[in-house]
């Protein structure tokens, strides 16, 4: 099938890589000019394992190409999705909308036969009665516009695998309509492959984004609060885990304890959610979602605490931050809460060095005061503490006796990974949080 994807950022590229590897036929649409033109150079705009080869193989098939017109875009294609960004609003905990209804918009002024649009984006429940709307409005005379929901369950690094097989596919459609004949086909492959098929109404497959990730970081905050638990009853946190984690009706994903969740999607969406309650009179029965919330926070605030305890006076000390990206393997910083921490230490008046992989071009952009290191053995030269607060592999490769710390170091290992034994044999204080 011949399809767009509106929007060419971390879930829109992917998206449109994974799609063509299926077989389709995907034009991305993107208006920024260095995104268009990085990816028509063969480049991914962003670090994601497996997508520049994804990218790549696209182009070479013939079955990937990209543009900034939405002109080309409504003439390529009768089937477009909406994978645009849909942030936090500067102002509330909602959804900011204005990225997806401009794109609904520009789309819709220039279609010229009946079209299929898929909302992809992550988005509060209501958001595709509204976008059909603002459709039909602009849409030119006997041009007849469907609009589907059908959200997106990537993971960042792993999306590509994610796109070619999902966990499950949902579809939110209206009854009458075309969408789910026309989107059974495009999945075609993935549900011959097994992949479960859930078929709805628009607001309940909007909402399905919405609870999950409310229910991960649930998941995550739960196990956090019981780490620190664990650090006041003198239990051990990594064994309780394990325990629990054994139950059938529980399972282990996503119970490690540690310094919490960030990136744009759960604690996005989680405020979003419980926003959305409020706004719908039920907040009250969403009260567990802000205590996770805060739960998550606090997880910072105790890495923070940690070190500025170990440093008695913070005006001036060196500290080392291990990390800048939310999660290992990219380099994606949105609500990383390694930077977050080092922005607090900074403002503690402690000077920050922080080295990551991958993330130091966009931690730089985002957290120009902070100092940044060439490599991690250097970074730690002097510190009076170390942060462990991104779990990339290779930190947990580096001999601590390879290091030239300030006398008495600590290590607050924020992340689990680092050998207890090994680093304090090498002489260091070690703080698993």
């Amino acid at each position: 099938m011949k399809i767009t994807i509106i929007g060419c950022g971390r879930l829109g590229v992917p998206y449109a890589a994974g799609m063509a590897s299926l077989g389709h036929h995907v034009l991305g649409l993107d208006t920024d000019p260095d995104t268009i033109a990085a990816l028509r150079a063969g480049k991914a705009p962003f670090a994601e394992p497996g997508l520049p080869e994804a990218i790549t193989d696209g182009a070479d098939s013939g079955r990937l190409t990209f543009t900034d017109s939405y002109a080309d875009a409504a003439d390529h294609a009768d089937v477009h999705f909406l994978a645009v960004p849909t942030p936090q609003a500067a102002d509330s905990d909602h959804h900011d909308l204005s990225i997806l209804f401009a794109a609904a918009e520009s789309l819709a002024r220039h279609l010229h036969r009946d079209s299929l649009v898929v909302v992809k984006s992550s988005v509060p429940a209501g958001t595709s009665a509204r976008v059909a709307a603002r459709m039909a409005e602009i849409a030119g005379p006997g041009v007849t516009i469907e609009v589907a929901a059908s959200p997106d369950f990537m993971r960042e690094g792993c999306s590509i695998a994610d796109v070619r097989r999902p966990t499950r596919i949902v579809l939110g459609v209206q009854a009458g309509g075309s969408a789910e004949t026309t989107l059974r086909e495009l999945w075609a492959p993935c549900l011959a492959a097994g992949v479960p098929l859930v078929v709805t109404d628009w607001p309940t497959a909007e909402l399905c984004k919405l609870a999950a990730n409310g229910f991960l970081a649930t998941r995550i905050s739960y196990v956090n609060a019981l780490a620190a638990f664990c650090g006041a009853a003198g239990a051990n946190i990594a064994d309780l885990a394990a325990a629990v984690g054994h139950d059938p009706r529980i399972g282990a994903d996503y119970l490690t304890p540690g310094l919490g969740f960030g990136g744009s999607c759960l604690s996005k969406d989680l405020r979003g959610f419980v926003a959305l309650a409020q706004s719908l009179g039920v907040g009250d029965s969403f009260r567990l979602l802000t205590a996770v919330d805060e739960i998550n926070q606090q997880r910072r605030q105790r890495a923070v605490t940690a070190t500025l305890d170990a440093l008695v006076a913070a005006a001036g000390q060196p500290v080392t931050v291990w990390g800048a990206a939310f999660k290992p393997g990219i380099d994606d910083v949105r609500d990383s809460p390694a930077l977050d921490v080092a922005n607090r230490l900074h403002q503690a008046g402690a000077t920050v060095t922080v080295y990551d992989p991958q993330a130091m071009d966009l931690a730089r952009a985002e957290c120009p005061h902070l100092t940044y290191a060439t490599d991690p053995v250097t970074a730690v030269e002097q510190a009076r503490v170390l942060l462990h607060l991104t779990g990339w592999p290779q930190f947990a490769e580096i001999d601590p006796a390879d290091l030239r710390p300030a006398p008495q170091p600590v290590l607050i290992d924020a992340r689990g990974g680092l050998s207890r034994t090994r680093w304090t044999g090498a002489g260091w204080t070690v703080y698993p949080l």
